[in-house]
Order: C-alpha cells, then structure tokens, then sequence
C-alpha cells in the first residue's frame, strides 16, 4: 500500500445533529450538511452513532448513505447493535471506537491489545460484507501492532492528546507527542495499514499532521462545525482543504 500525495478530508457532522436534539427539533439537518461539506470538497462523511443516540441517530445514518455521493466512514462502539446496524447499511467503512456512556466526546484509542480475540472475530463480518475496518487508536507501537494482527485495514491515529497540549501551550510534550505520531503512523503503513488521522484537529494544529506522508486521510468535525457558525460550513472546508493541500505539498 503506498502513501501518496493526495490527502483525503472526512467531515464528521455529529455536531449538527448535537445542536438539532438541544431543541428536539427537525433542524439543522445533518443530511443538508452532508450535502454541503460534500458540494465543498469533502472527500467522505463520518457519522457516530453511539449507544445514547446523543447526536446522530438511526434515520440520520439511511438518509446520509440515501443522499451522498461519497463515502460514508460509520464510528461505532464494538457491540452487537451496532455490528447489525453496519451489517444493514454496509457503509464504506466502519471506525471502531471505545465508548464510555459519561464522556463527552472519545477521550482516548480502542485497546485492542486487552481484547484482540474477541475484535478479531467482531470485525470479520464486517470485512466479509465489504466494509473497510478502521481502528481508533493512541500513537502506541503495541495497540497498532494488534490492529494488523486482527485484521484491520486502516487505523485512525488519535490527535487530541497532540492539540491539547498546543493549546495548553505545553510544547515540549506537544512536540514529543506530534514525534510519537510521526513514528507510529510510519509503523502501521510499513504493516500494510492505512494511516488516518483525527480528532481535535483546527486550522491551527492540522498542518504538521497534514504533512506526515504516511497519513491519507484526516477526519474533523468539531472544529469544523464549531466554526461554520462564523464563516459557513462550505467556506470552513474550503479553508481547512487549503491549508492540509499547502502542507502536503
């Protein structure tokens, strides 16, 4: 598998679900925003659905895999409702995430190492329906190692700790942190995986993510639709579009 040029941009538009339930109401509707982050050149949608329904919810996954054009990258916590509901849609690719029912958003990478038989066997039926498996992962060299041993075609490497400590302003151990991700995503593409990226990603913090070259596709959402409310959705893509194109390059 090659690491090229071209980095791909997914959209998680989880948040526009969020402000919708704040109101119990029909709109925003992330159908309408799936639409326009594909119109300005997203390159897939991420959507999770997570046990408490707390944002995306069930008729949001059909009605955004009816309407697109691109593809769909389905988050899910491993469990058997889930499976079923990837199983039904067969998005283009599942991520699979810890969840814990208290956080407020995912606060670290699934541990695959403490339960690699039982994910080995979960996404085999996922694999044999088509759908392209990632894992959410911490920049760690035995977690990724575990991904390649049970299967997994892409891992998606967690970036919150790495813009956390930017804006905390601790940048020894943000460089520290941004090295551990330089590593790792080299690692898992010398196993055969592909490399994503996510989570906590701005204007600010995606360039030295965007040049990693090993790194294909980065997927963003609160950032994104956090800052449509000052500039648009479409005008918030097109810029974070400019600025991982300017780094790859």
């Amino acid at each position: 598998m090659n690491a090229g040029k071209n980095l791909r941009l997914g959209v998680n538009i989880d948040h526009v679900a969020t402000v919708r339930n704040a109101r119990g109401s029909s709109y925003p509707d992330p159908v309408r925003a799936a639409l326009i982050s594909q119109e300005a050149g997203a390159d897939g949608i991420t959507a999770h659905l997570r046990e408490d329904r707390r944002h995306i919810v069930d008729q949001d996954i059909a009605s955004i895999i009816e309407a697109i054009n691109i593809p769909l990258n389905f988050e899910m916590a491993a469990t058997d409702e889930m499976q079923k509901i990837a199983l039904n849609h067969t998005p283009h690719a599942v991520c699979i995430v810890p969840e814990k029912r208290e956080e407020r958003t995912t606060e670290g990478g699934l541990d695959v190492v403490k339960d690699e038989y039982n994910l080995a066997q979960y996404i085999t039926p996922l694999r044999e329906k088509g759908c392209r498996v990632s894992i959410f992962l911490a920049a760690d060299e035995k977690q990724i190692r575990a991904a390649s041993r049970i299967g997994a075609q892409v891992v998606e490497l967690h970036t919150g700790a790495y813009c956390d400590l930017h804006y905390e302003k601790k940048f020894e151990e943000r460089n520290a942190e941004l090295s551990r991700l330089t590593e790792m995503a080299s690692l898992a593409h010398s196993l055969g995986l592909e490399v994503h990226a996510g989570h906590g990603l701005t204007f600010e913090t995606v360039s030295p993510i965007a040049e990693l070259p090993e790194v294909v596709e980065l997927n963003i959402g609160h950032f994104l639709i956090g800052e449509s409310i000052f500039l648009g959705l479409r005008e918030a893509i097109i810029k974070m579009r400019e600025l991982m194109d300017k780094a790859r390059l």
